[in-house]
């Protein structure tokens, strides 16, 4: 799937069948109807063989059902909910070519058109654009009230006017597509609006928060995955009449990169457990991503070092995962916004 650039259908259809794609919606809208942290913790299993897979379901449980879950008329979710748990692929689109981590600068609006809304804009970088059967899309409704314009619009695929343009060709995850989906002269009527209207800034900064604990899940799995490949060859592999296992400059090293993974696993769930216990999350859930988006990055290098010559190729798996780690300091909130919030909050605390 790396290699061509898209997900095989079974795979999709495979987690979809196995309840993965619904993990939080109710069981009365076909869900598994579990929690937070149970979805956290299939985005990090998923992530231990491939982090593109990973991501499709991180985004489509904590960001896109978790919007309507949370925020969507009854009649919304009567209608999408069922589908999102059974068969049908979500996105969010927020981000634009002028508005990446000032997000809150995107220039998409939504003018009435009597009863009805008419959406233009061009969003970029949108996950699950391609295999998506509904949109919720960030539009300005009121662009003189600046930000507190925004409201979030669910579009189902298919709708004239909303077009999905071709994947981006990048360095990891390369099975997740990521594209610009154009909007023009999208007509959605007003039970189209996701909650209250106005309102969507503030959805997209509460849901992306919670992402953003699903992103560090994401990063803790492609860490162990790198480590669970690396293991048995250095087990297996003999230098000088001796396991490479057993030398311990590399033990250390190995300690090292397993005390950072469980760390970083455990600022991941403590900030899932602050979420379930409603609990403030924001410095925690930053926290969780940027720490576990880096100890992913150093991991898969190392990993690919202890391996030598082999680590480098595609045979082993772990020069996959080393490209894919990059992702983690980038989407979802940069490290650098990471680190300005964390500094923010903490500061706040005196």
């Amino acid at each position: 799937m790396d290699d061509a650039g898209r997900f095989d259908a079974e795979v999709v259809d495979g987690l979809f069948e196995g309840g993965f794609m619904g993990v939080e919606i109710g069981e009365e809208y076909d869900g598994s109807g579990s929690s937070f942290t149970a979805a956290c913790l299939v985005v990090e299993e998923l992530a231990k063989v491939d982090p593109a897979v990973s991501v499709m379901v991180d985004i489509h449980n904590t960001i896109v059902n978790n919007c309507f879950s949370n925020w969507a008329s009854e009649d919304l979710q009567r209608e999408w909910l069922p589908r999102l748990a059974t068969d049908t692929l979500g996105a969010f689109a927020l981000s634009e070519a002028s508005s990446g981590s000032d997000a809150f600068a995107l220039r998409s609006v939504a003018r009435r058109d009597g009863d009805d809304y008419i959406i233009d804009g061009e969003k970029m970088w949108i996950s699950n654009s391609d295999r998506a059967g509904v949109f919720l899309v960030m539009a300005n409704a009121a662009p003189d009230k600046g930000y507190k314009g925004i409201t979030c619009f669910v579009v189902p695929a298919g709708t004239p006017g909303l077009s999905v343009g071709k994947p981006e060709e990048k360095l990891g995850i390369k099975a997740s597509a990521t594209c610009p989906v154009r909007l023009e002269g999208v007509r959605v009527p007003p039970s189209a609006v996701l909650g209250e209207l106005g309102k969507g800034y503030k959805y997209a900064i509460e849901i992306l928060n919670e992402g953003r604990v699903g992103i560090g899940a994401q990063m803790v799995g492609l860490a162990q995955g790198a480590l669970n490949r690396t293991m048995p060859y250095l087990q297996e592999r003999r230098q000088f009449g001796t396991r490479i296992s057993e030398f311990q400059g590399v033990q250390h090293q190995v300690a090292q990169m397993v005390t950072e993974v469980e760390a970083a696993r455990l600022l991941v769930f403590n900030a899932a457990r602050r979420k379930e216990a409603g609990l403030p999350l924001v410095k925690e859930a930053a926290m969780a991503k940027l720490f576990a988006g880096q100890v992913a990055e150093r991991t898969a290098s190392k990993c690919i070092e202890l391996m030598g010559g082999v680590g480098f190729t595609k045979s082993m798996g772990v020069e996959k995962l080393y490209r894919d780690a990059k992702i983690g300091a980038i989407y979802e909130g940069t490290s650098n916004i990471q680190l300005n919030t964390i500094a923010k909050l903490y500061a706040a605390e005196f």
